[in-house]
């Protein structure tokens, strides 16, 4: 899975070194972003998870993109334009098993399930679902919708519908359920090293890939009572050290972490103080020897012996790991590294 721009990694980077080594083929979220891997040069299957509308049809076919389909109406104009122009198209079907977003109900299976027998333009080539739940395995409504997936399938083979690729694992299920396998499983956050709970930990050992860096820009020596940016949320109870790091909520620095998240630096946490700004950020650095402009910062990732996770700055934002790998912008310049480099 890499979508999100590779959950904010950098998708065309991701998906060269995966394919690279040995990956069957990625899962993205929108056409626009498989397009973005075609032209990076990526020849592996590539499926479009989160829906498509059927004007898509003939970028579909012209960068060979696999779309998932979970409505009716769309399958059948997908169908029509597909015959129209004499092609073929590969699509996953998608159920759904309880997530309540896209997908057709498991329920309604004598609705659909004919229209699916009689398809002759549209090729089908993988079922597939989403657990709402799956980072509690033995959870009763996982099992629930483990065993409605399974009896869909049994279903469409009964229909004669052949299931070349069957999936539901996700990377939560990955980890905590083997028996949601089936023939393909869709690895996402735990790619990146991060892991969907934190009690994941005890079952398997996941390294990060991802260190967000930048440098300080500015050290200042601020009298008792400074008013640290916008809004005075913070003033300072003592004379104090204080280090501007040049960036913002416009790269994807939460601004929640206003006056509650930390950064390293000279391997020691230093607090965030005041609003973080759009470009700017404020730290406190009073208690670090000899801070510097051109300092390292690092904001996520390891320095010395402290270490600062996307799980530990997601409780700080109020959100997850998710979020805050996807939220980092674009004007956050990605350097890449092969593992035998530093």
């Amino acid at each position: 899975m890499i979508k999100a721009n590779a959950y904010g990694h950098g998708a065309v980077p991701v998906a060269r070194v995966l394919e690279d080594k040995g990956s069957d083929g990625f899962g993205v979220a929108t056409l626009e972003e498989g397009i973005e891997l075609r032209r990076g040069k990526i020849r592996s299957a590539i499926l479009v998870l989160a829906g498509i509308y059927p004007e898509q049809l003939d970028e579909l076919l012209e960068h060979h993109l696999t779309p998932v389909t979970g409505e009716l109406e769309v399958m059948r104009k997908l169908e029509s334009l597909a015959q129209r122009r004499r092609a073929n198209l590969e699509f996953h079907l998608k159920v759904d098993t309880g997530m309540g977003r896209i997908g057709f109900l498991p329920g309604e299976i004598d609705s659909w399930l004919p229209e699916i027998a009689r398809l002759k333009s549209l090729k089908l080539k993988g079922l597939l679902s989403i657990f709402s739940h799956a980072d509690s395995p033995e959870e009763s409504y996982t099992q629930k919708q483990l065993e409605i997936f399974k009896r869909v399938i049994e279903k469409l083979r009964k229909a004669g519908c052949r299931l070349p690729l069957v999936h539901l694992a996700n990377s939560a299920a990955v980890i905590t359920l083997p028996s949601s396998y089936f023939t393909m499983v869709r690895p996402g956050l735990m790619l990146y090293g991060s892991y969907p709970a934190p009690e994941m930990a005890s079952r398997v050992s996941l390294k990060p890939v991802l260190s967000w860096k930048t440098q300080v820009l500015q050290v200042k020596r601020l009298p008792k009572g400074s008013s640290i940016s916008y809004g005075r949320s913070f003033v300072t109870q003592r004379e104090s050290l204080i280090a501007t790091l040049p960036l913002g909520y416009a790269d994807g620095y939460h601004r929640l972490l206003s006056n509650r998240g930390v950064v390293l630096v000279r391997g020691k946490r230093a607090p965030i103080v005041g609003r973080i700004c759009m470009d700017l950020t404020m730290i406190d650095v009073t208690d670090i020897a000899r801070v510097e402009q051109g300092d390292e910062v690092v904001l996520l990732g390891r320095q010395g012996t402290e270490t600062i996770s996307a799980e530990e700055m997601g409780r700080w934002a109020e959100t997850i790991s998710y979020e805050i790998f996807t939220s980092i912008s674009s004007r956050v310049s990605r350097v890449y590294y092969n593992s035998q480099e530093e």
